[in-house]
C-alpha cells in the first residue's frame, strides 16, 4: 500500500507506517495544484495531511482510497468530493484533547492577569505595577463550556483544580451525566452565557455549529467576562465578538480567527490585530510533542486497520440518518472492547450511530457513553447490551425529530 504524507508528520508516524508494510513518500510542502499533480503522478492509495487543504481537484479521478486528517477536525478536506469518488475520510479525534485544554487555560490565565501586556511593556522598558495588579482571580468563578467532547471533558478537572465552578452546554448531555461529572447544565447557549464568568468553546465545525455564537450570545454574557475559542473560527460571529470587546463587556483569548493564514509563516490582516482586550495565538492548540505523537500513532492505527481488514476507524463520511431520534446512555466499566460490543449489537439490529460522547469518570474505572441513534433499538438488542458483563446500566431516551 502506497502512502503519501503531504504535510508535517512525526518521525515515529513515518516509521510506524513503514513498519506495517507501507511504501511511504514524505512530501510535507505540497499544496494546491502541486498536490494534485503529485497524487496523479505517484498514484498513492492513502493520503495523510494535517493543515494542507485537500480540494476536489486533488481528489477526482485519482487512485486514492483513504484520506487521513492527522488531527481532530476535517474541514480542510472536501469530504463531499471524496465521498463522490468513493474515498474514505478519517480523522484522529481526541488525541490532542489535553494539549488544547492546556492552551485554553493558558489563555484564561493570560486574560485574567494580562500576562502578554505585562511582558510587552517590560520588553519596552516600561514598569506599570499599579495597572497590572488588578485582576479578578479564578477561584470561585464559573466556567461555561460549550461542547462536552473529549476536549471539553479535559477542561473539567483543570477547572476544579483552580477552584472554578463548571457549567456545560451539550446537545446530548443528560442530567445523570452532569451529576456524575459534578457540573452544572445549561439548557441554552444564552443561559450558559448569562451564568458564566468565562466561556470556553470546544465544538467541531458542522452545519449546526457554524455561526452558533452570535450577537444574542454575546449580549447575554456578563460584563467583564472572558471568551475563549480554541475550536474553529467559523462557530463564532466575529463581528458580534468584536462589538462585545469594543464595548468593554468581554475580553477574548483566541487560537482561531476569520481569515487565518493557511501557510506556516507570513503576514496577516485582521481587525483583531490591534484590538485591546484580545489575545490571539497562532492556531497552536494541538501543537505539543505529546499530542502530535498521539496523533501519529492513531494515524498508523487507521492505516493499518484499513490495510489489513479493509475497515476504517474514525471514518467521517459514511452516510447516517438525518436526525437522531433516540439517545442510549450506557454506564460501563472503562475496559477495551465494551463499546465495540455495544456497537455490534446496534449494528446487528440495523441501528445507526449518529454521534457519541464517552465520558470517563475520575479514576478511569467507569465511563458513561451517550450514543445518539437514528431509530429505536429492539428489545432483544437492548437486553443483549444490558446483559454484557461490563455494562453497569443502560437507559434509552426518545429525543424526537
Amino acid at each position: 500500500m502506497r502512502v503519501l504524507v503531504a504535510d508535517k508528520f512525526e518521525k515515529s508516524g513515518l516509521e510506524g507506517l513503514k513498519s506495517i508494510g507501507c511504501e511511504v513518500e514524505f512530501e510535507p510542502d505540497l499544496v494546491g495544484e502541486t498536490l494534485a499533480s503529485v497524487i496523479r503522478e505517484r498514484k498513492p492509495d492513502v493520503l495523510v495531511v494535517r493543515s494542507t487543504k485537500v480540494e476536489a481537484g486533488a481528489i477526482q479521478g485519482t487512485s486514492l482510497s483513504l484520506i487521513v486528517r492527522a488531527g481532530a477536525g476535517y474541514n480542510t478536506i472536501d469530504v463531499a468530493a471524496a465521498s463522490a469518488e468513493g474515498i474514505y475520510v478519517a480523522n484522529c479525534p481526541g488525541k490532542n484533547a489535553r494539549a488544547v485544554a492546556e492552551l485554553a487555560f493558558g489563555l484564561i490565565l493570560s486574560l485574567d492577569r494580562q500576562i502578554p501586556d505585562n511582558v510587552a511593556e517590560f520588553r519596552d522598558g516600561q514598569w506599570n505595577k499599579k495597572r497590572y495588579s488588578k485582576a479578578r482571580g479564578l477561584h470561585g468563578a464559573t466556567l461555561g463550556l460549550v461542547g462536552m467532547g473529549q476536549i471539553g471533558q479535559e477542561m473539567v478537572p483543570r477547572a476544579k483544580a483552580f477552584g472554578i465552578n463548571v457549567l456545560c452546554y451539550s446537545r446530548w448531555m443528560t442530567p445523570d451525566v452532569a451529576a456524575a461529572l459534578a457540573v452544572g447544565q445549561a439548557h441554552t447557549l444564552e443561559e450558559l452565557a448569562s451564568q458564566s464568568d468565562i466561556v470556553s468553546v470546544h465544538v467541531s465545525l458542522r452545519p449546526e455549529t457554524r455561526g452558533m455564537l452570535g450577537k444574542e450570545f454575546f449580549e447575554a454574557m456578563r460584563p467583564g467576562s472572558m471568551f475563549v475559542n480554541t475550536s474553529r473560527a467559523e462557530v463564532v460571529d466575529e463581528a458580534a465578538l468584536i462589538e462585545a470587546v469594543k464595548s468593554g463587556k468581554v475580553r477574548a483569548g483566541l487560537d482561531v480567527f476569520d481569515g487565518e493564514p493557511t501557510t506556516g509563516e507570513g503576514e496577516l490582516s485582521s481587525p483583531l490585530k490591534d484590538l485591546p482586550g484580545v489575545y490571539v495565538t497562532h492556531h497552536i492548540g494541538a501543537s505539543t510533542d505529546e499530542a502530535q505523537e498521539a496523533v501519529a500513532a492513531e494515524t498508523v492505527r487507521i492505516v493499518q486497520e484499513f490495510k489489513e481488514k479493509g475497515t476504517v476507524p474514525n471514518v467521517v463520511n459514511i452516510k447516517k440518518g438525518e436526525v437522531a431520534t433516540h439517545l442510549l446512555v450506557v454506564r460501563h466499566r472503562d475496559k477495551v472492547g465494551v463499546l465495540a460490543d455495544v456497537f455490534g449489537c446496534l449494528k446487528a439490529d440495523g441501528v445507526s450511530v449518529q454521534e457519541m460522547e464517552n465520558i470517563v469518570l475520575g479514576g478511569a474505572q467507569a465511563a458513561i457513553a451517550q450514543i445518539a441513534l437514528d431509530k429505536e433499538p429492539g428489545p432483544d438488542c437492548l437486553s443483549q447490551i444490558r446483559k454484557h458483563g461490563d455494562v453497569l446500566s443502560s437507559n434509552l431516551v426518545a429525543i424526537g425529530r
